[in-house]
């Protein structure tokens, strides 16, 4: 995986998102830089998923501004020029009626990369994610962790700066979960920034290397991740974090084989 080139960021300026009248993203301005684990943590329905379509650009604010900056040299660039690589995978992927290794050179294609050398990335990724064995297999009929997998495997094989996960571990089983975990560590470790949805606290306590709490389509607080668990400065953040302990002792997690 190449190195990014010159150290950028993400900057929210006072963002809004409306759907008919109603504000689901309100009034958030924020920064996230090239590095580290970004975890966007909080309750179902507090405007998470859009806020992440937002930062990918998948949506348009209704107001305010996204924007990415990059610094190149003495200059720092804005718009198109300063955007990095970037691929997202949603909580639902969509699988294209062909082939897992097809799923990927289609992606491949769609980049400018074709022919044998789209094959040999293909592949390349498959086995990254544990998938190669599956490869001619109809992607529609892999189950839901198998599908999962090939999502990030088809936007690993994109060599992203930024990947943008929503909600990954959402509906899988507890050994499914923890082989998408294992891959966005991996994902990290190869130099590719994550921006995660979750609201899933233990999974964010483990990986995160900061926070973006989120409640009510508003980022109430942002902090180091340490520092988060063990002092949340908002009152939306410590009524989350103590309701999450309260429902994993009264609803403890099955084991898992490791």
């Amino acid at each position: 995986m190449s190195a990014t080139t010159s150290a950028w960021r993400l900057a929210l300026d006072r963002v809004d998102f409306a759907i008919a009248g109603r504000r689901i993203v309100a009034d958030v301005s924020l920064a996230i830089g090239e590095s580290g684990k970004t975890i966007v943590l909080g309750p179902n329905g507090a405007g998470k998923s859009v806020l992440m379509r937002l930062c990918h650009g998948l949506l348009a604010p209704t107001a305010g501004e996204v924007r990415w900056e990059r610094a190149a040299g003495s200059d720092r660039l804005r718009g198109p020029a300063a955007r990095p690589r970037q691929a997202m995978v949603f909580q639902k992927p969509v699988m294209l009626r062909r082939s897992a290794l097809a799923n990927v050179r289609y992606a491949l294609a769609l980049s400018g990369i074709s022919g044998q050398a789209a094959t040999t990335k293909g592949r390349q990724a498959l086995e990254r994610v544990g998938l190669s064995a599956l490869a001619e297999q109809p992607a529609r009929t892999l189950s839901g962790g198998e599908q999962q997998r090939l999502a990030i495997a088809r936007a690993w094989a994109l060599e992203p700066e930024v990947l943008f996960l929503d909600e990954p571990t959402a509906s899988l089983d507890p050994g499914a979960a923890h082989a998408i975990e294992r891959l966005i560590l991996a994902i990290a470790a190869s130099g590719t920034k994550i921006v995660m949805t979750t609201h899933h606290l233990p999974l964010a306590a483990r990986i995160a290397d900061d926070i973006v709490f989120v409640a009510a389509g508003r980022v109430v607080e942002h902090a180091p991740a340490d520092r988060f668990f063990v002092g949340p400065q908002s009152a939306d953040a410590t009524a989350f974090l103590a309701d999450e302990v309260v429902h994993r002792a009264a609803n403890p997690a099955p084991a898992r084989d490791e």
